[in-house]
Order: C-alpha cells, then sequence, then structure tokens
C-alpha cells in the first residue's frame, strides 16, 4: 500500500477551498476502492460511552458504573457514577480524563452534586457532603453528614436556596427536605412528600423487562424500585425526575413530574417515560442526570443494562434531550446507540443528533479464527450486548470477521470488548486492548482500516470514526492483546455507514389495539416488506410528540405493557434498512377505554 508520501496516494488528494481531504485507501487491485471526497464530517461518538469502566472488587469479575450525574463546572464537564473508584471530567463531553481522589468516599452508591457559590459540592448514599474548589485536583474537604439518605439528589435554586430529593425502595416514594447551606447543610424544618410509586396506573413501573412484573426470588413482584430523583429547573417549571422499575431490566427508565415550586404540588406528567430505551444492542436509561451544556442544549446521561455476570453490571449512555414548545421534557433515543453527532456539533435544540449511518453488520455471515463451544461469531453480531463471542484463547492473531453481503459505505466501527473469564479486580495501568480492524473487497486482499496494535487505554466499547468514508464487503479484527486473563472476546463488532441503496419503498400499514381490560398495555401489528431490515414503533401522547420507541427486528408485532393507564396515545410504525428510515406517514390513535 502506498505511504501517505507517495505519488499514488497524492494523485487521490482532493482540494476543497484551502482544505486538502485525502482519500482512506490507495492500492493496488483487487484494492478497497475510495469514496468520493466530501468536506470533512462532523465528530461522532455511540452508547454505551467508551469509558475506562472500573472492574469490581469483588468477584465475579465485571465492569460497572451507573446512577451518573454530569455537572458544568467552570469550562469542564464533571460525570460522577456508582462504584468507579474516582471520577472524570472533559471540556467536550467526548473526551474523558479520569480523576482519582483518595479524600472522597468514592465508594459509595448513587453520587449526587450541584454548584454553589464557586464550589462543587458532593454527596451518595448516607456518606454526608463534600466540597471541592479545585477537582481536577482530586482534593475535596469534608462539610458536614447532617442527612442520611438513599439516592440523594441535591439541587440548587436560583435563589440560592438548597433542597435534597431522595428515594431508594420498593415501591417506595419520592421525598424531599430543604437544607441550610448557611449552617453545615442543615435540614430546614420537616421532609415534605413529593409522590409515591403507582404502578396500577403507570404500566412502565411495573417491574421486569416487558412490564409485566418478575420474580424475586420465589417471590413474584409487580411493584418498582422507586429511585434516582433528580431535580431540573426550566421557564420556571420545577421538573422532578425519577427511576423505576429497576436497574436489572430493559425497562429501566425515568419519569417525570412537574410542580411550580420546588416543594410542589407535583403533577405526574403523562408522557412518562421520558427517558425509554427498551430495544436495541444496549438498553435501559434510568436513574439519569438532565443537564445544560455550554449552549445551554439540554443533555441525558443515563444507567443502561447488561446485567449478566452481576445484577449490577452496567454502563452509561449519553442522550439528547429537551423542551418542547409546552414544556414537555422529552430524550431521543431512536436508535440511541447508533453514532450521533458529538456535542459540540449539535445543530440547535434539535433533538435529532443522528449521524445518519446506519448498521450493516447485524445477522451477517462470520467467521473466527477459534470459538469456545456456544460462544461462536454469530454472537458478535446479533445486536445483543449480553451475549458474545469468545475465541479459545487470548494469543494475538485470534481474529473474527464479517461478511457484509455486499460493498457497503464504511463509516464508523464500535468494537465492544467482553471480559470472558476474566480475573481482573479493580484498576490497573495494564487494562488495554490492542487490535487492527482490516477491510477488503473480496476477502483475500486486505487493507488497513484501523490499527490500534499500540493502544495504551481501557477502551471497553472503543469507537472508531473513520478518517474518510471507505468502500468494502468485508470487515476483520485481530487480536494483538488482551487484558484481564481471559481469551479474545467480543460482545459485538458493530460496522456503520449505509448498504449504499435506497431506503424500503414505504413505512408499513398498521394497527393499534388497546387492551380494554388493562389499559397499560397494547398490541401493535404491521404488514413487513422485503425491503426492510427492521420496523420502529413510535409513540406519545399526541401526534406531534411521539417521544418513546421500540426497535424491531424480525417480527410483524409488538406487544407494549408500559403505557399510562388514563392517557390517550398515538402511534406510527417505520420502515428501515441498511440504507436509510421511511418514517411512517400514518398516525393511530389509542385512547385510554374510559375516553367517552
Amino acid at each position: 500500500m502506498p505511504t501517505p508520501e507517495s505519488p499514488a496516494l497524492a494523485r487521490r488528494t482532493t482540494i476543497f477551498g484551502n482544505r486538502a481531504l485525502r482519500i482512506l485507501w490507495i492500492a493496488a487491485a483487487p484494492f478497497l476502492l475510495p469514496v468520493s471526497a466530501q468536506p470533512e464530517r462532523p465528530r461522532t461518538f455511540a452508547n454505551p460511552l467508551n469509558l475506562e469502566y472500573r472492574f469490581m472488587i469483588d468477584q465475579p469479575s465485571r465492569r460497572e458504573a451507573a446512577d451518573p450525574a454530569i455537572v458544568l463546572f467552570g469550562d469542564d464537564y464533571y460525570l460522577f457514577a456508582s462504584k468507579s473508584g474516582g471520577y472524570w471530567h472533559s471540556r467536550d463531553l467526548v473526551d474523558w480524563k479520569f480523576v482519582t481522589s483518595a479524600g472522597l468516599p468514592i465508594e459509595a452508591y448513587a453520587p449526587a452534586v450541584m454548584v454553589l457559590d464557586n464550589a462543587l459540592y458532593y454527596t451518595a448514599c448516607n456518606i454526608g457532603l463534600y466540597k471541592s474548589t479545585d477537582p481536577k485536583s482530586g482534593k475535596w474537604e469534608f462539610v458536614s453528614q447532617t442527612f442520611n439518605v438513599g439516592d440523594p439528589d441535591l439541587f440548587a435554586d436560583d435563589d440560592g436556596r438548597v433542597y435534597l430529593y431522595y428515594g431508594l425502595s420498593y415501591n417506595g416514594a419520592i421525598s424531599g427536605m430543604e437544607l441550610d447551606p448557611k449552617n453545615h447543610f442543615k435540614p430546614i424544618g420537616e421532609p415534605f412528600l413529593c409522590f409515591r410509586a403507582n404502578f396500577a396506573q403507570h404500566g412502565w413501573e411495573r417491574r421486569g423487562d416487558d412490564n409485566l412484573g418478575a420474580a424475586t426470588g420465589n417471590l413474584f413482584q409487580e411493584g418498582p424500585w422507586l429511585e434516582g430523583s433528580w431535580m431540573t429547573k426550566h421557564a420556571g417549571t420545577y421538573y422532578l425526575q425519577y427511576a423505576a422499575p429497576g436497574t436489572e431490566f430493559r425497562t429501566y427508565s425515568d419519569g417525570v413530574y412537574t410542580a411550580p415550586t420546588p416543594r410542589g404540588p407535583f403533577t405526574y406528567a403523562p408522557s412518562s417515560p421520558f427517558s425509554f430505551k427498551p430495544s436495541g444492542f444496549i438498553t435501559g436509561a434510568g436513574h439519569s442526570g438532565t443537564f445544560a451544556d455550554k449552549e445551554g442544549r439540554y443533555w441525558h446521561i443515563a444507567t443502561m443494562v447488561i446485567s449478566m455476570k452481576h445484577q449490577f453490571e452496567r454502563r452509561l449512555g449519553l442522550f439528547p434531550a429537551g423542551f418542547d414548545a409546552d414544556g414537555v421534557l422529552h430524550m431521543n433515543t431512536l436508535f440511541g446507540d447508533y453514532p450521533q453527532v458529538a456535542p459540540h456539533d449539535r445543530k440547535g435544540d434539535s433533538v435529532d443528533t443522528s449521524a445518519g449511518w446506519m448498521l450493516l453488520s447485524y445477522g451477517k455471515k462470520a467467521q473466527a479464527s477459534s470459538s469456545l463451544d456456544t460462544f461462536g461469531p454469530e454472537k458478535a453480531f446479533d445486536e445483543d450486548i449480553k451475549s458474545y463471542w469468545s475465541a479459545r484463547t487470548p494469543n494475538a492473531g485470534e481474529w473474527l470477521s464479517v461478511d457484509l453481503g455486499k460493498t457497503c459505505r464504511l463509516e464508523a466501527v464500535q468494537v465492544n470488548f467482553a471480559e470472558h473469564e476474566s480475573t481482573t479486580l479493580g484498576r490497573s495501568p495494564e487494562l488495554y486492548h490492542q487490535y487492527r480492524l482490516d477491510a477488503s473487497l473480496d476477502g483475500k486482499e486486505w487493507q488497513p482500516l484501523a490499527d490500534r496494535s499500540a493502544n495504551r487505554r481501557d477502551v471497553p466499547h472503543d469507537y472508531v470514526q473513520l478518517s474518510a468514508p471507505a468502500s468494502a464487503r468485508y470487515v476483520r479484527l485481530t487480536n494483538v492483546r488482551v487484558p484481564g486473563g481471559g481469551p479474545f472476546s467480543v460482545r459485538d463488532l458493530r460496522i456503520f455507514g449505509s448498504g449504499e441503496g435506497k431506503p424500503p419503498a414505504a413505512a408499513p400499514s398498521f394497527e393499534v389495539h388497546r387492551d380494554v381490560s388493562d389499559p397499560r398495555n397494547a398490541v401493535v401489528r404491521w404488514q413487513m416488506s422485503r425491503d426492510a431490515a427492521g420496523y420502529i414503533v413510535r409513540y406519545g401522547v399526541a401526534p406531534g410528540k411521539l417521544y418513546q420507541n421500540y426497535e424491531v427486528r424480525g417480527q410483524k408485532e409488538l406487544a407494549i405493557h408500559g403505557l399510562n393507564a388514563e392517557t390517550d396515545y398515538y402511534f406510527t410504525v417505520d420502515a428501515f434498512n441498511d440504507s436509510g428510515r421511511t418514517q411512517g406517514t400514518q398516525t393511530q390513535a389509542a385512547a385510554h377505554p374510559g375516553r367517552k
């Protein structure tokens, strides 16, 4: 392959104004064909976030981060997550630097942070209050311990008054109290009740992956764990958010109540859950934090679910959020684990941050250098973070490849490593993967797509945006180094771009049936089409507010059990394939049975 300085490559350099853009691939035939030159593209990222998630310090060996909080302090964002052994800071919400702190009891669950009087304050479950004026240094000082609550949230109002919201119990409640910042943050008066769980009316609060209840030991339960409070003030209205039904479920979500004051009265938002991701490669979007970036645009940092090696095996996801013209808080999870435009390139207040790149690798023919029994290569292309492929050894040279079935335009690759038979506990500077990505038109002659053979960072969900689009049919991942003591294993190797065809010709016709006996339930049925790889069922409380969605593949119906019993809903069904999405033009109403 020619070097960057070679005449062959120079001949394929295209000038845009004063910018020179180099095409990615030049090689002798058979070769990886360059895609037409184009101006520099916006930077992108994909969920789950590619953070150095810590291995827990107890068995079984597994990574965890959850219950996140992000706050803007000075010119940096600070990210705290449960059981991480420290926290992160970033200038752009994409590149994060980890900070360790010996003086902060960082092992507690459910961190809460607030900015007050040029200081950053921190608390978590039952540990008291700490503050720092220089959190990058890792230096914190103890303030007081005047409260002991589960899943706290600190909220500093515009008038300087401070409130603490909290709640962590089965079928429980969210409560609040005012704190006195002038007297060691001691409570002022008595705590006040904000609201209680109500799964009889709010179907999404029911436990289980499908909101149908779940067994806890020998006991079957419907009620939720109510937890994860978070307060946001917008345009004079207070939005008190909370999580249900439980962190281990793919339906883990956030609902919201609104109020005219920090003390209430609180009114349930029928658009709840506003943070909802029950489908896709990784699911769950609960126990989260809503925050504004430097341009005043809102984002939502959420807990996402694996829960295979341990109930609390979790990751983090970042999603665009906002308030519509009616003040309805909403968040966009449509293709929420596909490539998204980086926050600093987000256009206006739109919650559509999709890069427009589709998944090319789902269900495609896979091969590997070796495989353990029941961990075949097909499991690295099934869009399920809970399953994975594993080679037999950790040796350099073990490989995994996929045939996309046709020549496609490649834009980005996400490599999600598994930790099969890992023995790692805690953090270590030796926790880094090294690998190579190659691509081919014919599966015989390979050209490098990305070379991470010198990487020294922990990259459990490494996301590679190509410097320019490339054309290829085959992609191969080759191991150079595996940390952690286990064999080379991959949850999913996800290839994004375009199939270079046309999106589905039309969205399908469909019908909706609301359950008269239990209006928390509905069934949506549609006609499948040959040119569609899958469908998006979108729904909400008004035709222009279809903020919730399910991504469905290989099915022609979807049973939903997370509706609000006394809320009218509207539905549509989109179709998608590897070349794009065709939005539904038909919207059907599904009124609650009590509506006359």
